[in-house]
């Protein structure tokens, strides 16, 4: 039987030339992995950044267009700027602003579309689909007054 350390002095261990710089390579494989394990995880947290600041974008455009005089143009640019100043400007593909009936209230439901960040920012285009609602304030005042 081979043994590859020798106790030296106080019970020091002293390794064979054959175990030396073993340590290193160990380093620098579990430190890869550590690496790489970090990195997946801050882009699992940039996804979900991402999107819940998409979803409250849509939201914010929803509760602007449902105000009583409130356009789709407004709650457009209002997903959009809000959009530039979580993220990065011109992040959001498309911002789709509908109005839409259920149950007798009309609805404001905004569509945001954009790529969902696989590497950064940056991934593939119209991945991302998160909507906003919101009552039509229109809708109940018109009711309360009576209008049909």
């Amino acid at each position: 039987m081979v043994n590859r350390s020798q106790t030296v002095g106080s019970g020091v261990f002293r390794l064979d030339n054959a175990e030396r710089g073993s340590a290193v390579v160990d380093f620098v494989l579990v430190s890869t992995l550590v690496i790489a394990v970090a990195l997946a995880l801050m882009q699992i947290a940039l996804g979900l950044h991402v999107r819940t600041v998409l979803i409250d974008a849509a939201g914010e455009g929803a509760r602007r267009a449902a105000l009583v005089g409130g356009t789709v143009e407004e709650a457009e640019q209002r997903v959009r700027t809000l959009s530039n100043l979580a993220l990065r400007d011109d992040y959001v593909d498309i911002v789709n602003v509908r109005r839409v009936e259920v149950d007798g209230l009309t609805l404001v439901d905004v569509e945001v579309v954009a790529p969902f960040p696989l590497i950064g920012f940056f991934g593939p285009e119209g991945t991302l689909h998160v909507h906003g609602h919101a009552v039509d304030e229109r809708t109940l005042t018109d009711s309360h007054r009576g209008i049909p």
